[in-house]
This record gives structure tokens, C-alpha cells and sequence, in this order.
């Protein structure tokens, strides 16, 4: 019976981490997409602050709705109560802290690479996650693993590559220094944020998601005072929101649920396969969205993508299989 038990939680659980897995390839491969229909004239009309700021707040509202209906089916017990215990809750601000500084430097990097340039870069996130993720957390990856997550990261870029792509070698020295840190900043962030949420197990997703998205309102508002005060003040919070706004609102909400439930019931490495498998979805929905031209390159890195995927699944250390 012990065995039949076990067994039938270990298909739970996959069953559990395939459909957030899922869910956060889907609702990732339509950010870029519903970014760039928010667009007017090739400009946003609405403040970028105020729309994170919201991200945040939906994400908080929906932690606690989802709490609400647990308190009310189970009464509240002390895996479901928001606990204010400074032990607790001081974990939280950091990973807000460190996405706040990377979205700020996000900023200023353009003004040394081009977007394409920046899509490459931003690959460096894969690399800084593999390494944080053994340091920090003691999770060993075996050989072949290593082997998977270079090739993803080759194969992303490979996938990103057009004519132009030659003069990413030609960034100046502050556009690849404030690359790396970034990378490092969105693998620390990631990494620590997933140790918090699975310090305590048995804690509930939405009461540690409610602490995370609070101290992240709490920063993003710190951002509308810095960069955005004046506007906000004179053309009002919502203004420039159209219907496509919105629902980049909800999707980025959503997304960033998934991104929380991916980290408690599988881990960074599977968000960082997830995320770059989003990447070519979009690519792909971008041809009959927007006449995008898919290249041998973007073929060839995905191969090598979906290689890197099939490599990490079979070579899993002895201890995980």
C-alpha cells in the first residue's frame, strides 16, 4: 500500500509540474507579442511603471482571492495563515530589491545595444542561473546536463540571429558589463527566490506569493515616484491603457504566478527551459501576426534547443532519477 501511495503522489506531482510548466511556455510566448500591440506609433502611450506596478497588485489580489477560498473550505491552519513574523517576512524584499535594479538597468542598456543585440545578450540569464543554481541551492547537475544548458544557451542565440547580428561583438565594454550584471541579478533573484518558497514545504504557494508581490508593489511604486511622478500626477495613472493593455496586465500576472508555482513544485532550471521555448513559440506566432521571415538560423537553433531539452531529461544525476 506504502508503495502504491507513493506512487500515485509522484504522478500527482508530475502531473502538477507539466501543467504549470505548460501554462508558463503558453502565457510567456504571448508577452512580447501583446508588448508590441501596446504600441502606438511605435511608442507606449501609457506610463511602463504604473503597468508593473498593477502587474504586481493583480498578482497580489489573486493570491488572496485564491487564500480567501482556501480559508473558507479548510479554516486557517499554519501552512495557510499570513504569518507577520519578521523571520518570515523578511525574506521577501530582496529578490523585489534585485528585479527592481535589473528592470532599472534594462533602462540604460539601450543606450549602448539595439534590441535584437539585447535578445542575444539576455541569454547570459541561462548560463548565470545553471551556476547560482549549484552554488546556491547545492543542486548538482550532472555532465551531461552542463552539456544541455551550453547548448541551450547557443541554440537560443543561434535561433536569434539575423544579418545584423554581427555588431553584438561591438558593444562597448558598459553594454557588456551592464549585461552580465544583469544576467546575474535575474539568476540570483530566481534562484533565491525559489529557496524561500521551498524553505517551508508544507507553506502555501499563496501566502508566500501574497509577501513577494506586496514588497514588489511596494517598489514598483518607489519606480513611479522616481521616473514617473510628474506624468502620473498630470495625465492620471491609467492614462494611455487601451483594451490590449489590459491584457497584457493579466497575462504578465498570470505569467508571473506560474513562474512562482514552476519554482515551488519544479525548479529555475525547468523555468529557463520553459522561457526559451516560449521564445520560439512566439517567433512562430509572430510569422502570421506579423509577417515575421523565419531564417535557417532560427531552424538550426531550434534543433539545437530541442536537443539541449532531450540531453537534460536523460542525464539526470544518479540521485534524481
Amino acid at each position: 500500500m506504502p508503495s502504491s501511495v507513493g506512487g500515485s503522489n509522484n504522478k500527482s506531482g508530475w502531473k502538477l509540474k507539466s501543467i504549470v510548466t505548460l501554462a508558463l511556455t503558453l502565457l510567456t510566448s504571448l508577452q512580447a507579442i501583446l508588448i508590441v500591440w501596446s504600441k502606438r506609433a511605435g511608442k507606449y502611450e501609457y506610463s511602463v511603471t504604473t503597468a508593473n506596478f498593477s502587474v504586481e497588485a493583480l498578482k497580489c489580489a489573486l493570491s488572496l482571492v485564491a487564500l480567501a477560498r482556501i480559508w473558507k473550505s479548510q479554516g486557517v491552519t499554519e501552512d495557510n495563515k499570513l504569518s507577520t513574523s519578521f523571520d518570515e517576512v523578511s525574506v521577501y524584499p530582496i529578490p523585489a530589491i534585485l528585479y527592481l535594479i535589473k528592470n532599472l538597468l534594462q533602462y540604460y542598456i539601450f543606450a549602448y545595444v539595439d534590441a535584437p543585440a539585447y535578445q542575444i545578450l539576455k541569454n547570459l540569464n541561462i548560463i548565470s542561473t545553471g551556476v547560482l543554481y549549484r552554488i546556491i541551492l547545492k543542486k548538482k547537475l550532472s555532465e551531461i546536463q552542463w552539456a544541455a544548458f551550453i547548448l541551450l544557451c547557443a541554440g537560443c542565440t543561434t535561433a536569434q540571429l539575423n544579418p545584423s547580428s554581427d555588431h553584438v561583438l561591438q558593444t562597448p565594454l558598459q553594454g557588456w558589463v551592464m549585461a552580465i550584471v544583469m544576467a546575474l541579478l535575474s539568476g540570483f533573484a530566481g534562484v533565491y527566490t525559489e529557496a524561500i518558497i521551498k524553505k517551508r514545504p508544507s507553506r502555501n504557494i499563496n501566502v508566500q506569493n501574497f509577501w513577494l508581490y506586496i514588497f514588489g508593489m511596494v517598489f514598483n511604486l518607489i519606480a513611479i515616484c522616481i521616473q514617473d511622478y510628474d506624468e502620473v500626477m498630470n495625465k492620471g495613472f491609467f492614462h494611455g491603457y487601451s483594451f490590449i493593455t489590459v491584457c497584457m496586465i493579466l497575462n504578465h500576472a498570470f505569467s508571473g504566478i506560474a513562474v512562482s508555482m514552476v519554482m515551488k513544485y519544479a525548479n529555475n532550471i525547468v523555468k529557463v527551459y520553459s522561457t526559451s521555448v516560449a521564445m520560439l513559440l512566439t517567433a512562430i506566432v509572430s510569422v502570421f501576426l506579423f509577417g515575421f521571415h523565419l531564417s535557417l538560423a532560427f531552424f538550426l537553433g531550434s534543433t539545437v534547443v530541442s536537443v539541449s531539452i532531450y540531453l537534460h531529461s536523460i542525464g539526470k544525476p544518479q540521485a534524481q532519477k
